[in-house]
């Protein structure tokens, strides 16, 4: 457990994950891709937020950034690349077998790239 714990930065690992999330809301917003997605997800906008779905999502990005950290002080980019395009990859097969629409699956896949940047850089900053 120590090799997940030991030197990490964990302000960098909170304000990662947390500026992803923060990012995820321009990303969604109708400023950006919002009704593009909404529209190829089929998702009405109209009803409350979802705030499961929200939860889980913010454990997620927690757990990301945590991992960023612990590449971070490992010094193993290459590693945090090969993980994090795996389930990059793994998501984008997953939307493709429930039928989702190829916009709304680049709009999710263009997030979770940019969450990954958003952590490493966080960890660059911080870290």
């Amino acid at each position: 457990m120590i090799e997940l714990t030991q030197d990490v930065s964990w302000l960098a690992v909170v304000i990662g994950a947390v500026a992803a999330f923060a990012f995820g809301w321009l990303w969604y917003s109708p400023l950006a891709f919002g009704d593009r997605w909404a529209e190829s997800m089929g998702v009405d906008k109209t009803g409350k937020m979802p705030m499961s779905a929200m939860t889980f999502q913010f454990i997620g990005l927690a757990l990301l950034s945590w991992f960023v950290g612990v590449t971070a002080v490992n010094s193993a980019l290459l590693t945090l690349i090969l993980g994090s395009a795996a389930f990059i990859v793994l998501g984008f097969s997953g939307e493709t077998f429930a039928g989702h629409n190829r916009d709304g699956k680049l709009i999710n896949l263009g997030y979770s790239v940019f969450a990954v940047i958003i952590m490493i850089a966080a960890q660059g900053l911080l870290g």
